[in-house]
C-alpha cells in the first residue's frame, strides 16, 4: 500500500500543473493556456504527426515524455521563451523542482520519469528531438490561430521565433518548413515584427530604426 500511496500523492501533486499559465493564448484568443493544456495538445500532436518525424520514434514513449516535460514548472514556474533574465536561472530552478517532484514516486518510477525529463532536455534521441519539435510548433499554431495575441503582447520579432524553432528541423524537416511558412505569413500581416536595418550582421539600435523610418517618410 505504501507504493500506491506514493503514486497517489504524486498524482495529486501534479494536478497543480493546471495552475501554471503560459504566455501563449488559446486558439480563440479568449485566455492564456495552462501547462496541462499545452502538454495535452502536444501529446495529441505527437500521436497524429509522428509520421513526419525525421527518424522512427516510439510514439508512446514520446507522448509520456511530453506529458511530464513541464511538471517541473509547478515549482519553477513558466519561463517565457524570450525572457533573458529568466532563462539565466531556468536550468537551476527546474533541476531543483525535478529533485522534489519526481521523488514523490516509488523509486523505480521516479528514476523512469526523471530519466524521460532529462532525455527531453538533452534533445539527443529521436524521441526527444520530436518532442521538442512539438514543444516549439504548438505555440506557433496557437499564435497563428489567435491572431498573434501572444506575439503582439510582447512585441516579438520573427527572427526571435525562427531562432527558437530551429530545433524543429532536427525532429521534423517537414514540420519545420511548414512552421517557417506560418511565421512568414504572420510577419507579412504585422503580427510578428521584422527588423528593418542591419549593419555588419548586428541589428542597429531600435531608436535609430524608428528615426530613420520617420526621416524617410518626411523625405518622401
Amino acid at each position: 500500500m505504501e507504493r500506491l500511496e506514493q503514486q497517489l500523492a504524486f498524482i495529486r501533486e501534479v494536478d497543480r500543473v493546471k495552475e501554471i499559465l503560459r504566455q501563449t493564448w488559446l486558439a480563440d484568443g479568449s485566455r492564456q493556456e495552462n501547462d496541462a493544456e499545452h502538454s495535452w495538445h502536444m501529446a495529441l500532436m505527437c500521436a497524429l504527426l509522428a509520421e513526419y518525424a525525421n527518424e522512427p520514434i516510439d510514439v508512446g514513449k514520446t507522448m509520456l515524455m511530453i506529458l511530464i516535460h513541464d511538471l517541473v514548472e509547478i515549482d519553477a514556474g513558466d519561463t517565457y521563451a524570450y525572457d533573458t533574465d529568466g532563462k539565466a536561472t531556468q536550468e537551476e530552478r527546474e533541476k531543483k523542482a525535478a529533485d522534489r517532484i519526481f521523488a514523490l514516486l516509488p523509486a523505480d518510477q521516479a528514476v523512469m520519469l526523471r530519466g524521460l525529463w532529462e532525455e527531453f532536455e538533452a534533445k539527443q534521441t529521436p524521441e526527444a528531438r520530436f518532442a521538442n519539435a512539438m514543444d516549439r510548433v504548438q505555440p506557433v499554431l496557437l499564435n497563428d490561430a489567435s491572431g498573434g495575441v501572444g506575439w503582439l503582447n510582447h512585441g516579438v520579432f520573427i527572427d526571435q521565433v525562427q531562432n527558437r524553432i530551429a530545433c524543429v528541423r532536427d525532429g521534423s524537416e517537414t514540420l519545420w518548413k511548414r512552421t517557417e511558412e506560418i511565421l512568414e505569413k504572420n510577419a507579412d500581416l504585422g503580427l510578428l515584427r521584422r527588423r528593418v536595418f542591419k549593419q555588419e550582421g548586428e541589428v542597429l539600435n531600435e531608436r535609430y530604426d524608428l528615426a530613420s523610418m520617420r526621416l524617410a517618410e518626411i523625405a518622401g
